[in-house]
Protein backbone atom coordinates (compact mmCIF):
# COMPACT_ATOMS: atom_id res chain seq x y z
CA UNK A 1 0.00 0.00 0.00
CA UNK A 2 2.75 2.45 1.01
CA UNK A 3 4.83 1.39 -2.01
CA UNK A 4 2.02 2.52 -4.32
CA UNK A 5 1.85 5.84 -2.46
CA UNK A 6 5.60 6.31 -2.95
CA UNK A 7 5.33 5.97 -6.72
CA UNK A 8 2.30 8.26 -7.03
CA UNK A 9 3.44 11.20 -4.85
CA UNK A 10 5.60 12.78 -7.56
CA UNK A 11 2.90 12.92 -10.23
CA UNK A 12 -0.29 13.21 -8.17
CA UNK A 13 -0.32 17.01 -8.22
CA UNK A 14 -0.62 16.99 -12.00
CA UNK A 15 -3.10 14.08 -12.11
CA UNK A 16 -5.65 15.19 -9.57
CA UNK A 17 -4.76 18.72 -8.60
CA UNK A 18 -6.27 20.76 -5.78
CA UNK A 19 -8.78 22.11 -8.31
CA UNK A 20 -9.91 18.67 -9.58
CA UNK A 21 -9.23 19.16 -13.32
CA UNK A 22 -10.00 22.86 -13.07
CA UNK A 23 -13.64 22.40 -12.13
CA UNK A 24 -13.63 22.29 -8.32
CA UNK A 25 -14.05 25.21 -5.94
CA UNK A 26 -11.09 27.57 -5.98
CA UNK A 27 -10.80 28.22 -2.22
CA UNK A 28 -7.29 27.68 -0.89
CA UNK A 29 -6.27 25.80 2.23
CA UNK A 30 -6.22 27.70 5.51
CA UNK A 31 -2.88 26.12 6.28
CA UNK A 32 -1.17 26.02 9.64
CA UNK A 33 1.91 28.23 9.75
CA UNK A 34 5.02 28.57 11.90
CA UNK A 35 4.71 25.18 13.60
CA UNK A 36 7.60 24.07 15.76
CA UNK A 37 8.64 20.46 15.12
CA UNK A 38 11.04 18.51 17.35
CA UNK A 39 12.53 15.03 17.39
CA UNK A 40 10.95 12.42 19.64
CA UNK A 41 11.12 8.68 20.37
CA UNK A 42 8.27 8.15 22.83
CA UNK A 43 5.38 5.79 22.10
CA UNK A 44 1.95 7.36 21.78
CA UNK A 45 -0.84 5.46 23.56
CA UNK A 46 -3.34 3.88 21.14
CA UNK A 47 -6.86 5.06 22.04
CA UNK A 48 -9.29 2.26 22.86
CA UNK A 49 -12.33 2.02 20.59
CA UNK A 50 -15.49 2.71 22.60
CA UNK A 51 -17.96 1.35 20.07
CA UNK A 52 -19.18 -2.21 19.58
CA UNK A 53 -20.61 -4.17 16.65
CA UNK A 54 -23.65 -6.26 17.44
CA UNK A 55 -23.07 -9.90 16.51
CA UNK A 56 -25.51 -11.48 14.08
CA UNK A 57 -27.51 -14.45 15.36
CA UNK A 58 -28.55 -15.83 11.96
CA UNK A 59 -27.73 -15.52 8.28
CA UNK A 60 -30.47 -14.30 5.97
CA UNK A 61 -31.12 -15.21 2.34
CA UNK A 62 -29.00 -13.28 -0.21
CA UNK A 63 -32.10 -11.57 -1.65
CA UNK A 64 -33.04 -10.26 1.80
CA UNK A 65 -29.67 -8.55 2.16
CA UNK A 66 -30.09 -6.94 -1.25
CA UNK A 67 -33.68 -5.85 -0.63
CA UNK A 68 -32.55 -4.32 2.64
CA UNK A 69 -30.48 -1.87 0.54
CA UNK A 70 -32.62 -1.45 -2.60
CA UNK A 71 -36.00 -1.11 -0.88
CA UNK A 72 -39.53 -1.58 -2.21
CA UNK A 73 -40.15 2.19 -1.96
CA UNK A 74 -37.19 2.78 -4.29
CA UNK A 75 -38.58 0.18 -6.74
CA UNK A 76 -42.02 1.85 -6.60
CA UNK A 77 -40.42 5.20 -7.44
CA UNK A 78 -38.67 3.63 -10.45
CA UNK A 79 -42.01 2.19 -11.62
CA UNK A 80 -43.77 5.56 -11.30
CA UNK A 81 -41.09 7.61 -13.05
CA UNK A 82 -40.48 5.04 -15.80
CA UNK A 83 -44.18 4.92 -16.68
CA UNK A 84 -44.35 8.74 -16.55
CA UNK A 85 -41.37 9.13 -18.89
CA UNK A 86 -42.85 6.62 -21.37
CA UNK A 87 -46.09 8.65 -21.53
CA UNK A 88 -44.14 11.90 -21.89
CA UNK A 89 -42.29 10.41 -24.87
CA UNK A 90 -45.38 8.94 -26.58
CA UNK A 91 -48.84 9.23 -24.94
CA UNK A 92 -50.21 6.62 -27.35
CA UNK A 93 -47.78 3.94 -26.14
CA UNK A 94 -47.84 3.66 -22.34
CA UNK A 95 -45.31 1.22 -20.93
CA UNK A 96 -47.41 0.03 -17.95
CA UNK A 97 -44.41 -1.47 -16.20
CA UNK A 98 -44.91 -3.05 -12.77
CA UNK A 99 -42.68 -3.45 -9.70
CA UNK A 100 -42.31 -7.17 -10.51
CA UNK A 101 -41.02 -6.32 -14.00
CA UNK A 102 -38.52 -3.80 -12.63
CA UNK A 103 -37.18 -6.48 -10.29
CA UNK A 104 -36.98 -8.90 -13.22
CA UNK A 105 -35.16 -6.25 -15.28
CA UNK A 106 -32.56 -5.81 -12.50
CA UNK A 107 -32.28 -9.59 -12.07
CA UNK A 108 -31.60 -10.01 -15.80
CA UNK A 109 -28.88 -7.32 -15.56
CA UNK A 110 -27.24 -9.30 -12.76
CA UNK A 111 -27.42 -12.51 -14.78
CA UNK A 112 -25.75 -10.68 -17.67
CA UNK A 113 -22.93 -9.52 -15.41
CA UNK A 114 -22.32 -13.10 -14.22
CA UNK A 115 -22.48 -14.80 -17.65
CA UNK A 116 -20.63 -11.98 -19.44
CA UNK A 117 -21.76 -12.43 -23.06
CA UNK A 118 -20.53 -9.56 -25.28
CA UNK A 119 -23.99 -8.45 -26.45
CA UNK A 120 -27.33 -8.10 -24.66
CA UNK A 121 -29.41 -9.63 -27.45
CA UNK A 122 -27.27 -12.79 -27.45
CA UNK A 123 -29.09 -13.98 -24.30
CA UNK A 124 -32.27 -14.40 -26.39
CA UNK A 125 -30.72 -15.66 -29.65
CA UNK A 126 -30.99 -19.39 -30.34
CA UNK A 127 -27.23 -20.02 -30.66
CA UNK A 128 -26.31 -18.35 -27.36
CA UNK A 129 -29.63 -18.48 -25.50
CA UNK A 130 -29.55 -18.37 -21.68
CA UNK A 131 -32.82 -19.83 -20.39
CA UNK A 132 -32.86 -18.07 -17.01
CA UNK A 133 -32.79 -14.77 -18.90
CA UNK A 134 -34.86 -15.53 -21.99
CA UNK A 135 -37.64 -17.31 -20.05
CA UNK A 136 -38.02 -14.42 -17.60
CA UNK A 137 -38.86 -11.61 -20.02
CA UNK A 138 -39.15 -11.06 -23.75
CA UNK A 139 -36.32 -9.16 -25.43
CA UNK A 140 -38.49 -6.32 -26.75
CA UNK A 141 -39.99 -5.82 -23.28
CA UNK A 142 -36.57 -5.74 -21.59
CA UNK A 143 -35.29 -3.22 -24.13
CA UNK A 144 -38.41 -1.07 -23.70
CA UNK A 145 -37.86 -0.91 -19.93
CA UNK A 146 -34.19 -0.09 -20.41
CA UNK A 147 -35.05 2.64 -22.93
CA UNK A 148 -37.56 4.30 -20.57
CA UNK A 149 -35.79 3.64 -17.24
CA UNK A 150 -36.12 6.81 -15.14
CA UNK A 151 -35.86 7.90 -11.51
CA UNK A 152 -37.05 11.54 -11.52
CA UNK A 153 -39.50 13.74 -13.44
CA UNK A 154 -37.67 15.65 -16.18
CA UNK A 155 -40.28 18.44 -16.14
CA UNK A 156 -39.38 19.32 -12.54
CA UNK A 157 -35.64 19.62 -13.17
CA UNK A 158 -34.15 23.07 -12.55
CA UNK A 159 -32.74 24.54 -15.83
CA UNK A 160 -28.98 24.71 -16.38
CA UNK A 161 -27.54 27.98 -15.10
CA UNK A 162 -29.93 28.32 -12.18
CA UNK A 163 -28.38 28.27 -8.66
CA UNK A 164 -30.41 25.18 -7.67
CA UNK A 165 -29.39 23.15 -10.75
CA UNK A 166 -28.21 19.63 -9.82
CA UNK A 167 -26.16 17.56 -12.26
CA UNK A 168 -27.25 14.37 -10.50
CA UNK A 169 -30.97 15.17 -10.60
CA UNK A 170 -31.81 12.22 -12.87
CA UNK A 171 -30.40 9.65 -10.42
CA UNK A 172 -30.75 11.56 -7.15
CA UNK A 173 -33.68 9.47 -5.75
CA UNK A 174 -31.69 6.24 -6.26
CA UNK A 175 -28.53 7.69 -4.69
CA UNK A 176 -30.48 9.12 -1.75
CA UNK A 177 -32.26 5.82 -1.08
CA UNK A 178 -29.02 3.79 -1.13
CA UNK A 179 -27.15 6.38 0.92
CA UNK A 180 -29.81 6.29 3.62
CA UNK A 181 -29.43 2.50 3.96
CA UNK A 182 -25.62 2.56 3.85
CA UNK A 183 -25.45 5.16 6.61
CA UNK A 184 -27.68 3.01 8.85
CA UNK A 185 -25.13 0.13 8.89
CA UNK A 186 -23.23 -0.17 12.22
CA UNK A 187 -19.76 1.36 11.78
CA UNK A 188 -16.56 -0.59 12.43
CA UNK A 189 -13.48 0.78 14.21
CA UNK A 190 -11.01 1.16 11.31
CA UNK A 191 -12.24 3.25 8.36
CA UNK A 192 -10.68 4.67 5.21
CA UNK A 193 -11.54 7.38 2.68
CA UNK A 194 -10.57 6.99 -0.96
CA UNK A 195 -11.92 7.56 -4.45
CA UNK A 196 -13.19 5.11 -7.06
CA UNK A 197 -13.69 5.53 -10.80
CA UNK A 198 -16.85 4.29 -12.55
CA UNK A 199 -15.66 3.44 -16.11
CA UNK A 200 -17.34 5.71 -18.67
CA UNK A 201 -16.13 7.44 -21.84
CA UNK A 202 -19.36 9.11 -22.98
CA UNK A 203 -20.06 12.84 -23.13
CA UNK A 204 -20.78 14.33 -19.72
CA UNK A 205 -19.25 17.25 -17.77
CA UNK A 206 -18.83 14.97 -14.73
CA UNK A 207 -16.36 12.65 -16.49
CA UNK A 208 -12.90 12.64 -14.89
CA UNK A 209 -9.47 11.46 -16.06
CA UNK A 210 -6.90 9.80 -13.80
CA UNK A 211 -4.01 8.04 -15.60
CA UNK A 212 -2.97 6.10 -12.47
CA UNK A 213 -6.29 4.28 -12.13
CA UNK A 214 -7.02 0.92 -13.86
CA UNK A 215 -9.94 2.63 -15.64
CA UNK A 216 -8.71 6.11 -16.44
CA UNK A 217 -11.97 7.72 -17.67
CA UNK A 218 -15.21 7.82 -15.73
CA UNK A 219 -17.28 9.20 -12.90
CA UNK A 220 -15.50 9.81 -9.61
CA UNK A 221 -17.04 8.69 -6.31
CA UNK A 222 -15.55 9.43 -2.90
CA UNK A 223 -16.18 6.53 -0.51
CA UNK A 224 -15.98 5.95 3.25
CA UNK A 225 -15.50 2.23 3.94
CA UNK A 226 -13.92 -0.09 6.47
CA UNK A 227 -10.94 -2.37 5.88
CA UNK A 228 -13.19 -5.22 4.63
CA UNK A 229 -14.83 -3.00 1.97
CA UNK A 230 -18.22 -2.34 3.63
CA UNK A 231 -19.38 1.15 2.61
CA UNK A 232 -20.93 3.57 5.09
CA UNK A 233 -21.02 6.80 3.08
CA UNK A 234 -20.27 8.02 -0.44
CA UNK A 235 -20.54 11.13 -2.58
CA UNK A 236 -20.51 11.38 -6.38
CA UNK A 237 -18.17 14.13 -7.57
CA UNK A 238 -19.92 16.70 -9.77
CA UNK A 239 -17.16 19.29 -10.19
CA UNK A 240 -17.31 21.23 -6.91
CA UNK A 241 -16.81 20.14 -3.31
CA UNK A 242 -18.60 22.40 -0.84
CA UNK A 243 -17.53 22.85 2.80
CA UNK A 244 -19.07 20.50 5.35
CA UNK A 245 -21.93 21.96 7.38
CA UNK A 246 -20.67 23.25 10.72
CA UNK A 247 -17.00 22.96 9.72
CA UNK A 248 -14.52 25.53 8.38
CA UNK A 249 -13.52 25.53 4.72
CA UNK A 250 -10.10 23.85 4.55
CA UNK A 251 -10.04 23.20 0.81
CA UNK A 252 -11.69 20.71 -1.54
CA UNK A 253 -9.68 17.65 -0.52
CA UNK A 254 -10.17 18.25 3.21
CA UNK A 255 -13.84 19.21 2.87
CA UNK A 256 -14.78 15.86 1.33
CA UNK A 257 -13.20 13.95 4.25
CA UNK A 258 -15.11 16.10 6.74
CA UNK A 259 -18.34 15.51 4.81
CA UNK A 260 -17.93 11.73 4.59
CA UNK A 261 -16.82 11.43 8.22
CA UNK A 262 -19.78 13.49 9.50
CA UNK A 263 -21.71 10.23 10.10
CA UNK A 264 -18.98 8.86 12.41
CA UNK A 265 -20.06 9.26 16.05
CA UNK A 266 -17.94 11.65 18.12
CA UNK A 267 -15.84 10.58 21.13
CA UNK A 268 -15.78 6.90 20.09
CA UNK A 269 -12.08 6.74 19.08
CA UNK A 270 -12.61 5.55 15.52
CA UNK A 271 -9.46 5.29 13.36
CA UNK A 272 -9.55 6.97 9.94
CA UNK A 273 -7.03 6.40 7.11
CA UNK A 274 -6.61 8.36 3.84
CA UNK A 275 -3.92 9.18 1.29
CA UNK A 276 -1.78 12.26 0.63
CA UNK A 277 -4.31 14.07 -1.59
CA UNK A 278 -6.74 14.48 1.30
CA UNK A 279 -4.27 15.02 4.15
CA UNK A 280 -3.33 18.25 5.91
CA UNK A 281 -2.48 19.39 9.43
CA UNK A 282 -5.78 21.30 9.68
CA UNK A 283 -7.83 18.25 8.72
CA UNK A 284 -6.19 16.00 11.31
CA UNK A 285 -6.63 18.68 13.97
CA UNK A 286 -10.38 19.03 13.26
CA UNK A 287 -10.91 15.26 13.29
CA UNK A 288 -8.93 14.81 16.50
CA UNK A 289 -11.18 17.39 18.19
CA UNK A 290 -14.01 14.90 17.54
CA UNK A 291 -11.86 12.00 18.85
CA UNK A 292 -11.47 10.56 15.34
CA UNK A 293 -7.82 9.48 15.18
CA UNK A 294 -6.03 9.50 11.83
CA UNK A 295 -3.10 8.10 9.89
CA UNK A 296 -2.37 9.35 6.37
CA UNK A 297 0.40 9.74 3.89
CA UNK A 298 1.19 13.42 3.48
CA UNK A 299 2.98 15.72 1.07
CA UNK A 300 5.93 17.47 2.67
CA UNK A 301 4.74 20.93 1.52
CA UNK A 302 1.69 20.49 3.77
CA UNK A 303 3.81 20.07 6.91
CA UNK A 304 4.35 23.72 7.83
CA UNK A 305 7.88 24.27 9.13
CA UNK A 306 8.81 20.57 9.31
CA UNK A 307 12.39 19.87 8.17
CA UNK A 308 12.81 16.18 7.37
CA UNK A 309 15.86 14.55 5.71
CA UNK A 310 15.95 14.65 1.93
CA UNK A 311 15.33 11.54 -0.15
CA UNK A 312 18.99 11.48 -1.23
CA UNK A 313 20.25 11.54 2.37
CA UNK A 314 17.95 8.69 3.39
CA UNK A 315 18.91 6.66 0.32
CA UNK A 316 22.58 6.85 1.37
CA UNK A 317 21.72 5.42 4.80
CA UNK A 318 19.92 2.49 3.20
CA UNK A 319 16.50 0.89 3.32
CA UNK A 320 14.72 0.99 6.63
CA UNK A 321 16.01 4.42 7.67
CA UNK A 322 13.39 6.71 9.25
CA UNK A 323 12.99 10.06 10.97
CA UNK A 324 10.22 11.12 13.37
CA UNK A 325 9.18 14.62 14.47
CA UNK A 326 6.41 15.93 16.70
CA UNK A 327 4.45 19.18 17.02
CA UNK A 328 1.45 20.47 18.95
CA UNK A 329 -1.12 22.40 16.92
CA UNK A 330 -4.12 23.93 18.71
CA UNK A 331 -3.81 21.42 21.52
CA UNK A 332 -3.46 18.38 19.22
CA UNK A 333 -0.24 16.33 19.15
CA UNK A 334 0.86 15.37 15.63
CA UNK A 335 3.62 12.94 14.61
CA UNK A 336 5.31 13.10 11.19
CA UNK A 337 7.37 10.06 10.13
CA UNK A 338 9.50 9.75 7.01
CA UNK A 339 10.56 6.22 6.10
CA UNK A 340 12.76 5.01 3.25
CA UNK A 341 12.01 1.69 1.59
CA UNK A 342 12.33 1.56 -2.21
CA UNK A 343 11.53 5.27 -2.05
CA UNK A 344 10.79 7.67 0.75
CA UNK A 345 7.26 8.15 2.08
CA UNK A 346 6.00 10.57 4.72
CA UNK A 347 3.11 9.83 7.07
CA UNK A 348 1.22 11.97 9.57
CA UNK A 349 -0.79 10.74 12.55
CA UNK A 350 -2.47 11.82 15.77
CA UNK A 351 -2.13 8.43 17.51
CA UNK A 352 0.62 6.32 15.85
CA UNK A 353 4.39 6.72 15.83
CA UNK A 354 7.58 4.87 14.87
CA UNK A 355 7.74 2.57 17.88
CA UNK A 356 7.34 -0.30 18.29
CA UNK A 357 9.14 -1.10 15.04
CA UNK A 358 8.83 -4.38 13.16
CA UNK A 359 10.67 -5.98 10.25
CA UNK A 360 9.37 -6.70 6.76
CA UNK A 361 10.83 -8.89 4.03
CA UNK A 362 12.01 -7.13 0.85
CA UNK A 363 13.79 -8.35 -2.27
CA UNK A 364 17.34 -7.07 -2.71
CA UNK A 365 18.32 -6.80 -6.39
CA UNK A 366 22.05 -6.65 -5.70
CA UNK A 367 22.17 -9.67 -3.39
CA UNK A 368 19.48 -11.57 -5.32
CA UNK A 369 17.78 -12.56 -2.07
CA UNK A 370 15.22 -11.34 0.45
CA UNK A 371 16.41 -9.12 3.29
CA UNK A 372 14.86 -7.81 6.49
CA UNK A 373 13.98 -4.11 6.54
CA UNK A 374 13.00 -2.20 9.67
CA UNK A 375 9.44 -0.86 9.41
CA UNK A 376 7.81 1.75 11.72
CA UNK A 377 4.56 0.91 13.49
CA UNK A 378 2.71 3.76 11.76
CA UNK A 379 3.41 2.19 8.35
CA UNK A 380 2.18 -1.23 9.48
CA UNK A 381 -1.08 0.23 10.79
CA UNK A 382 -1.63 2.24 7.59
CA UNK A 383 -1.03 -0.73 5.28
CA UNK A 384 -3.36 -2.94 7.29
CA UNK A 385 -6.41 -0.65 7.18
CA UNK A 386 -6.13 1.54 4.07
CA UNK A 387 -7.18 -0.89 1.32
CA UNK A 388 -10.96 -1.10 1.89
CA UNK A 389 -12.05 1.00 -1.09
CA UNK A 390 -9.55 -0.71 -3.42
CA UNK A 391 -10.94 -4.07 -2.29
CA UNK A 392 -14.46 -2.83 -3.02
CA UNK A 393 -13.38 -1.74 -6.52
CA UNK A 394 -11.87 -5.14 -7.27
CA UNK A 395 -15.04 -6.95 -6.15
CA UNK A 396 -17.30 -4.75 -8.29
CA UNK A 397 -14.99 -5.23 -11.29
CA UNK A 398 -15.25 -9.05 -11.05
CA UNK A 399 -18.87 -9.09 -12.26
CA UNK A 400 -19.53 -5.57 -13.51
CA UNK A 401 -22.78 -4.93 -15.41
CA UNK A 402 -21.57 -3.92 -18.89
CA UNK A 403 -24.72 -2.84 -20.73
CA UNK A 404 -24.25 -0.29 -23.49
CA UNK A 405 -26.58 2.70 -23.50
CA UNK A 406 -26.89 6.14 -25.06
CA UNK A 407 -28.01 7.71 -21.79
CA UNK A 408 -25.16 9.08 -19.66
CA UNK A 409 -26.71 8.17 -16.32
CA UNK A 410 -27.28 4.47 -17.11
CA UNK A 411 -23.63 3.67 -16.39
CA UNK A 412 -23.98 5.27 -12.95
CA UNK A 413 -27.28 3.42 -12.31
CA UNK A 414 -25.89 -0.02 -13.19
CA UNK A 415 -22.82 0.72 -11.06
CA UNK A 416 -25.07 1.52 -8.10
CA UNK A 417 -26.92 -1.78 -8.58
CA UNK A 418 -23.55 -3.62 -8.56
CA UNK A 419 -22.51 -1.45 -5.60
CA UNK A 420 -25.56 -2.64 -3.64
CA UNK A 421 -24.97 -6.32 -4.47
CA UNK A 422 -21.33 -6.23 -3.33
CA UNK A 423 -22.35 -4.36 -0.16
CA UNK A 424 -25.02 -7.00 0.49
CA UNK A 425 -22.47 -9.81 -0.02
CA UNK A 426 -20.01 -8.19 2.39
CA UNK A 427 -22.74 -7.90 5.04
CA UNK A 428 -23.71 -11.53 4.40
CA UNK A 429 -20.08 -12.60 4.82
CA UNK A 430 -19.76 -10.62 8.07
CA UNK A 431 -22.89 -12.27 9.46
CA UNK A 432 -21.59 -15.69 8.39
CA UNK A 433 -18.37 -15.02 10.29
CA UNK A 434 -20.35 -14.02 13.39
CA UNK A 435 -22.36 -17.25 13.19
CA UNK A 436 -19.15 -19.35 12.86
CA UNK A 437 -20.10 -20.73 9.44
CA UNK A 438 -17.08 -22.49 7.83
CA UNK A 439 -15.56 -20.47 4.95
CA UNK A 440 -16.18 -23.33 2.51
CA UNK A 441 -19.93 -23.03 3.16
CA UNK A 442 -20.04 -19.26 2.54
CA UNK A 443 -21.29 -18.41 -0.96
CA UNK A 444 -18.88 -16.75 -3.35
CA UNK A 445 -19.77 -13.38 -4.86
CA UNK A 446 -20.76 -15.00 -8.18
CA UNK A 447 -23.07 -17.50 -6.49
CA UNK A 448 -24.49 -14.80 -4.22
CA UNK A 449 -25.24 -12.50 -7.16
CA UNK A 450 -26.83 -15.36 -9.12
CA UNK A 451 -29.03 -16.18 -6.09
CA UNK A 452 -30.17 -12.55 -5.90
CA UNK A 453 -30.84 -12.52 -9.65
CA UNK A 454 -32.86 -15.74 -9.43
CA UNK A 455 -35.08 -14.38 -6.65
CA UNK A 456 -35.61 -11.06 -8.42
CA UNK A 457 -36.63 -12.91 -11.59
CA UNK A 458 -38.82 -15.61 -10.05
CA UNK A 459 -40.00 -14.82 -6.50
CA UNK A 460 -43.75 -13.98 -6.40
CA UNK A 461 -43.79 -13.97 -10.20
CA UNK A 462 -45.43 -16.36 -12.67
CA UNK A 463 -43.17 -17.23 -15.60
CA UNK A 464 -44.72 -16.51 -18.99
CA UNK A 465 -43.64 -19.13 -21.53
CA UNK A 466 -43.92 -17.84 -25.07
CA UNK A 467 -44.40 -19.74 -28.32
CA UNK A 468 -46.07 -23.00 -29.29
CA UNK A 469 -45.11 -26.34 -27.72
CA UNK A 470 -42.37 -28.39 -29.34
CA UNK A 471 -43.36 -30.75 -32.19
CA UNK A 472 -40.62 -33.27 -31.39
CA UNK A 473 -41.92 -36.63 -30.19
CA UNK A 474 -40.33 -39.05 -27.76
CA UNK A 475 -39.24 -41.36 -30.64
CA UNK A 476 -37.03 -38.66 -32.15
CA UNK A 477 -34.85 -38.56 -29.02
CA UNK A 478 -31.67 -40.67 -29.05
CA UNK A 479 -31.92 -43.97 -27.22
CA UNK A 480 -28.83 -43.43 -25.09
CA UNK A 481 -28.53 -40.11 -23.33
CA UNK A 482 -25.50 -38.92 -21.37
CA UNK A 483 -25.92 -38.86 -17.64
CA UNK A 484 -27.56 -35.61 -16.66
CA UNK A 485 -26.18 -33.53 -13.78
CA UNK A 486 -28.06 -33.20 -10.51
CA UNK A 487 -31.02 -30.87 -10.95
CA UNK A 488 -30.60 -27.64 -8.94
CA UNK A 489 -33.06 -27.06 -6.13
CA UNK A 490 -35.11 -23.83 -6.28
CA UNK A 491 -34.37 -21.05 -3.82
CA UNK A 492 -36.42 -21.20 -0.61
CA UNK A 493 -37.87 -17.74 -1.34
CA UNK A 494 -39.05 -18.95 -4.76
CA UNK A 495 -40.20 -22.33 -3.43
CA UNK A 496 -42.55 -20.85 -0.82
CA UNK A 497 -43.78 -17.73 -2.66
CA UNK A 498 -47.11 -19.46 -3.61
CA UNK A 499 -47.13 -17.88 -7.07
CA UNK A 500 -47.20 -19.70 -10.41
CA UNK A 501 -46.54 -23.25 -9.12
CA UNK A 502 -48.55 -25.76 -11.23
CA UNK A 503 -48.26 -29.55 -11.58
CA UNK A 504 -47.56 -30.58 -15.18
CA UNK A 505 -47.19 -34.01 -16.82
CA UNK A 506 -43.89 -34.75 -18.56
CA UNK A 507 -42.82 -37.63 -20.77
CA UNK A 508 -39.64 -38.49 -18.85
CA UNK A 509 -39.79 -40.08 -15.40
CA UNK A 510 -37.90 -38.77 -12.40
CA UNK A 511 -37.47 -39.33 -8.68
CA UNK A 512 -39.56 -37.25 -6.27
CA UNK A 513 -37.45 -34.51 -4.67
CA UNK A 514 -39.53 -34.15 -1.49
CA UNK A 515 -37.57 -35.11 1.61
CA UNK A 516 -38.32 -38.67 2.72
CA UNK A 517 -39.98 -39.73 -0.54
CA UNK A 518 -38.33 -41.89 -3.21
CA UNK A 519 -41.22 -42.33 -5.64
CA UNK A 520 -40.75 -42.37 -9.43
CA UNK A 521 -43.20 -39.94 -11.03
CA UNK A 522 -43.99 -38.07 -14.23
CA UNK A 523 -45.19 -34.86 -12.56
CA UNK A 524 -43.12 -31.68 -12.29
CA UNK A 525 -43.66 -28.23 -10.81
CA UNK A 526 -43.89 -25.82 -13.75
CA UNK A 527 -41.90 -23.12 -11.90
CA UNK A 528 -39.43 -25.08 -9.76
CA UNK A 529 -38.87 -27.70 -12.54
CA UNK A 530 -38.76 -30.36 -9.80
CA UNK A 531 -40.24 -33.87 -9.83
CA UNK A 532 -42.91 -34.32 -7.12
CA UNK A 533 -45.58 -36.91 -6.30
CA UNK A 534 -49.12 -35.75 -7.07
CA UNK A 535 -51.59 -38.55 -6.45
CA UNK A 536 -54.26 -39.71 -4.01
CA UNK A 537 -51.75 -41.75 -2.00
CA UNK A 538 -48.91 -39.15 -1.89
CA UNK A 539 -49.32 -35.39 -2.33
CA UNK A 540 -45.68 -34.32 -2.11
CA UNK A 541 -46.42 -31.40 -4.46
CA UNK A 542 -48.42 -29.52 -1.80
CA UNK A 543 -46.08 -30.45 1.06
CA UNK A 544 -43.01 -29.34 -0.89
CA UNK A 545 -44.41 -25.81 -1.32
CA UNK A 546 -45.54 -25.35 2.29
CA UNK A 547 -43.19 -23.90 4.90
Amino acid sequence: MVENQQEEVQSENEERGDGENGEACQQQYTRAKNLEWKKCRTILPVPQWKGRLTKATDVKHPAEYFRGLLTSSCIDNIVEQTNLYAIQCDPSKPLKVTAEEIEQFIGICFYMSVFGLPGCRMYWQSATRIDCVANTMALHRWEAIKRNLHFADNLKQVPIGEPAYDKLYKVLPLLTSLLEKFQAIPIDENLCVDEQIVPFKGKTPMKQYNPKKPKRWGYKIFVLADSSGIVYNFEVYTGCISPCNGQPDIGASGNIVLTLSSIIPDNSSHKLFFDNWFSSVDLQMLLEKRKIHCICTVRTNRLAGCCLPTDQDMKKKGRGDFEEKETIYKGVTLRAVKWHDNRAVTLLSTFASVNPTTTVMRWDKKRKTTVQVKCPSIVTKYNKSMGGVDLLDSLIALYRTKIRSKKWYHRLVFHMFDFAVVEAWLLYRRDSRDCDIPPKDVSSLAKFKAEVAGCLCMERKALKRRGRPSQHSEEEQPEKRPKTPVEPRPSTLVRFDQTGHWPVWVERKGRCKYSGCSGIVKVQCSKCVTYLCFSVERNCFVNFHKQ
